[in-house]
């Protein structure tokens, strides 16, 4: 064991490692990159992270720069929860502290997992309505911000987060508040680092008011520090927004504030199929109006790779050679809006088959989904690689990215099946890349620039169901102009000045040092 090791070992209750084997461990997340970290610290309270951020703190400020990287459960797909220093694990942070019943507030560690909290939560028949994957943590929820499946309905965590408590760079402790601005002046002579952090900010916000305010227009790109145009309003302000998709570049988020929902009752589905996407445009756009749990839109290649590592839901996909399928759930008057769907459907969508789940079509539903969830949370079947994942696109705009995708197809040779979720107007392209081949370094930084390039033609963004982390930056950070990024890199500054918290991440990417870390999946 090294002296770093051995003397951050002595100063935490928890453990440090810098073994080989433990170091290769966290090298890698579900992204396609791999970087291996010098050190894993797993504390086991707040006060530990405190520690290691005032001992990284310290050396940066002698000169010695050794870069955390804050890691819940190792399942970014943008390759945020790598990095080339010391990797801080909030695994063992995964208590449920307190919880009110009537209130429907619950406070957790960060590090506990969304499936561990809603078993917590079902007791009292309540949940936190994210469909995310079970072993994410809150923390890592919050830091990514996803558009999951059910945000179309629910919003996405952005609306259950009450308030958090976070470790700053230097080790101080911060816990979000909406306190009115006469309190944040006075909180500005207490010359402390939290305060100084609340006045650098509302300062920024109110010389950056034409600019913030063309920010808040779009709504379709989350790019950077987006959320800091709802830190403000008119008399008071809160920190908590600019930890939304911040993916640890601002502090480590160690506690969390939650209010919960009651379980809704039996889900109802129905399942769409059809050849071209005009065909069904306005029946999915009347679909959308019904609030369903989830909306979701397969490319019907997407479905065949998935059955290579699943079962065949032949009820649903019999007879079709291209296409698309979308599977529709209801959790709140189910039977009754699915009949409208099949009126509805029948009126103006007559080359589509509607396939309403029944005891005859259960069974094939069943398959089918269990076909989905094992292609969606792999990254190995048929080489299909996540790259261009989380990007949004509004639902009119769908036929003419599946156009340009056939252009893009013939001219990359790469196979790009869309899928997403149509109600939270949430892609993703996982194109099939042979990542031990010499060229795919190339291919994939090709693919992610010109991807990104028919996003935006089509009117979406590159960033929205996810943030751009290390990966999608490649293509984001060139395209974002001059006074956005000076007022992404300043908010960056005001929390972090010496730059330790997951430095090339976000809009401090440095296109060749992520490009050189691509690895064989």
């Amino acid at each position: 064991m090294g002296r770093i090791a051995r003397y951050l070992n002595q100063l935490i209750n928890g453990d440090v490692f810098d073994t080989p084997e433990i170091l290769e461990a966290y090298s890698t997340d579900r992204s396609v990159l791999k970087i291996k970290p010098k050190l894993v610290a797993l504390p086991e309270s707040t006060e530990d992270i405190r520690k290691l951020m005032r001992f990284a703190s310290q050396l940066a400020s002698k000169g010695i720069n050794i870069p955390v990287t804050v890691r819940g459960s190792g399942l970014d797909e943008m390759g945020a929860d790598l990095g080339s220093g010391m990797i801080i694990s909030t695994e063992k942070l995964n208590r449920l502290l307190e919880s009110d019943k009537r209130e429907r507030l619950v406070r957790v560690q960060a590090g506990i997992t969304l499936r561990e909290l809603n078993i917590a939560l079902s007791i009292n028949g309540l949940t936190i309505p994210i469909d995310g994957h079970d072993n994410e943590t809150i923390g890592g929820i919050i830091s990514n911000c996803p558009a999951d499946d059910w945000s179309g309905k629910y919003g996405g965590i952005y609306h259950f987060v009450e308030r958090l408590e976070a470790v700053l760079p230097n080790g101080d402790l911060l816990q979000t508040n909406r306190i009115s601005k006469r309190a944040v002046m006075r909180k500005m002579k207490d010359k402390t680092n939290e305060s100084r952090i609340y006045g650098r900010v509302l300062q920024l916000i109110k010389k950056n008011e034409p600019l913030l305010k063309a920010l808040k227009s779009n709504k379709q790109d989350l790019s950077g520090y987006k959320n800091i145009v709802r830190v403000a309003d008119k008399t008071s302000m809160d920190l908590l927004p600019l930890f939304f998709g911040s993916e640890g570049t601002l502090g480590v988020i160690t506690e969390v504030i939650l209010r919960a929902v009651p379980i809704q009752k039996e889900v109802k589905r129905v399942a769409l199929t059809f050849t071209d996407f005009m065909d069904s445009e306005k029946l999915l756009d009347f679909a959308k109006t019904l609030k369903p749990l989830e909306l979701n839109l397969y490319d019907l290649r997407v479905i065949k790779t998935a059955e290579k590592n699943g079962k065949k839901p032949n009820e649903i996909t019999k007879k079709m050679d291209a296409g698309f399928v979308v599977i529709a759930k209801f959790n709140d008057k189910g039977n009754a809006k699915i009949r409208r769907i099949e009126r509805y459907g029948k009126k103006i969508a007559k080359n589509t088959k509607i396939i309403v789940e029944s005891s005859k079509t259960t069974s094939a539903l069943n398959d089918l989904e269990t076909s989905l969830t094992s292609f969606v949370n792999s990254t190995k079947i048929d080489g299909a690689t996540p790259l261009m994942v989380g990007f949004s696109m509004p639902g009119n705009s769908i036929p003419g990215l599946v156009n340009d995708l056939r252009v893009l197809e013939s001219s990359l040779k790469l196979d790009l099946a869309l899928y997403g979720s149509y109600s939270a107007s949430n892609y993703n392209l996982s194109p099939k890349l042979n990542v031990k081949s010499e060229d795919f370094r190339k291919q994939a930084t090709n693919f992610l620039r010109t991807s990104a390039y028919v996003i935006k033609r089509q009117g979406g963004a590159v960033v929205k169901g996810t943030p751009e982390g290390r990966v999608k930056a490649i293509a984001t950070n060139n395209t974002m102009n001059d006074a956005e990024k000076a007022l992404y890199i300043t908010i960056k500054n005001i929390f972090d000045r010496q730059g330790i918290l997951n430095p090339n991440v976000k809009v401090g990417v440095d296109d060749r040092f992520t490009i050189r870390h691509f690895r064989s999946l």
